[in-house]
């Protein structure tokens, strides 16, 4: 609930860009053209809550494209000469777009369209009381002159579209989500399946309950045990995820052999560290990594509400949490073309590292265990 309760008062340096296009001639007795004057006035009014970025359209569409603003306002290339030619002609009126960028998600999509309309009915409002005060304006008509009060005309529309099955740029949320409640519980039914199999746990379905016979192996042949049952199980578990979520539902999905294989690691680099956890405190260690995988990792995604959005310890939490990066990387293979430099790259890198910390950590631990003679069989009377 902390990372949902107010996002517009955790506003920190949203990024929206704004595109000059803006090639007319300056107004008579002004140094600049209109759309420069928009631009200064966003760039300088920049705060701790928005940030404003210039942007060429070219560097605009690549931003939208990849993520790096979540919208975008623009001024056409005949935005000074439309304004200047209102006092005598209606024909053309001035426009300002609003570009919004779903892939990022709705609700950092429509604070940042929220803030682009303010920030145009602002500048539209600014011109009027400059269009309204000039000689021109006073011998205009009547009808001239009330749209020279407000003379600007504001648009919206995408700036990078989503196909209609996108789930209006929730998809990717909900398909990372799967990925870490999937090696979640891979992890589980792994740890419980084989300390059962080996004899070190009671196997019960409903009222029968067994005991198999104690194999005698140590801590650190079950961990590789389990990691070879987590890689086999793994690979199921993908494949019927993406028949169910691309070929039943019909989810928008490019790339997919990328898609697979992006969600075979994912999945299996979770169920490791997991499992590394329960080898290292046992059953506690399924509340720590529901703790860490999945309470404090869903505010810290930055999918549904951005890191912008939330506070400063959501913002440090995304730093290490597995699912903001694991959600980047499905976004960027569902909606931004598969890019790098979308969040693909990083989230391959932290795949990596979550899955070396894994091992490493899983075998450090039950290696020191064996040592000190820490061992689980423990012989009974019979």
């Amino acid at each position: 609930m902390g990372g949902i309760v107010n996002p517009p008062g955790e506003l920190h340096r949203l990024p929206i860009a704004v595109i000059d296009a803006d090639r007319s001639t300056p107004l008579p007795g002004q140094r600049e053209n209109l759309g420069a004057q928009i631009t200064h006035t966003l760039l300088s009014s920049s705060s701790d809550k928005v940030e404003w970025r210039s942007l060429t359209p070219a560097q605009a569409q690549r931003a939208l494209g990849s993520g790096k603003v979540y919208g975008a306002l623009s001024i056409p290339v005949d935005f000074t000469r439309s304004v200047a030619t209102l006092a005598t002609t209606a024909d053309t009126l001035p426009v300002l777009k609003v570009l919004t960028n779903p892939a990022t998600g709705g609700l950092g999509s429509g604070l940042a369209q929220t803030i682009a309309t303010q920030a145009a009915t602002q500048a539209s409002l600014t011109l009027g009381k400059q269009s309204t005060t000039s000689p021109v304006a006073a011998k205009a008509p009547s009808a001239a002159r009330l749209l020279l009060a407000d003379p600007v005309r504001i648009t919206t529309q995408p700036g990078h579209p989503l196909g209609n099955r996108s789930g209006l740029g929730l998809t990717s949320f909900y398909y990372a989500l799967l990925l870490v409640l999937l090696g979640f519980l891979i992890a589980n039914v792994t740890h419980t399946g084989v300390d059962s199999a080996l004899g070190y746990t009671d196997s019960e379905f409903g009222p029968w309950h067994s005991r198999r016979p104690t194999v005698p192996v140590n801590r650190t042949q079950t961990f590789l045990v389990k990691m070879g049952v987590s890689a086999g199980i793994t690979t199921l578990t993908t494949t019927l995820l993406m028949v169910a979520t691309v070929g039943v539902l019909g989810m928008d999905a490019a790339h997919l052999p990328l898609l697979w294989i992006y969600s075979y690691c994912a999945t299996l680099a979770v169920s490791l560290g997991a499992g590394a956890i329960y080898a290292a405190a046992g059953g506690v260690g399924q509340l720590v990594a529901m703790l860490v995988f999945i309470v404090m990792g869903i505010p810290s995604s930055g999918a549904t509400i951005p890191l912008e959005a939330t506070s400063g310890f959501y913002r440090f939490l995304s730093l290490f949490e597995p699912m903001h990066h694991l959600a980047d990387g499905v976004r960027a293979i569902l909606y931004f073309d598969a890019r790098g430099d979308a969040g693909l790259t990083r989230a391959w890198i932290m795949i990596a590292i979550g899955f070396g910390l894994a091992v490493l950590l899983g075998l450090a631990i039950t290696r020191y265990y064996d040592r000190k003679g820490l061992k689980r069989l423990t012989v009974l009377p019979a």
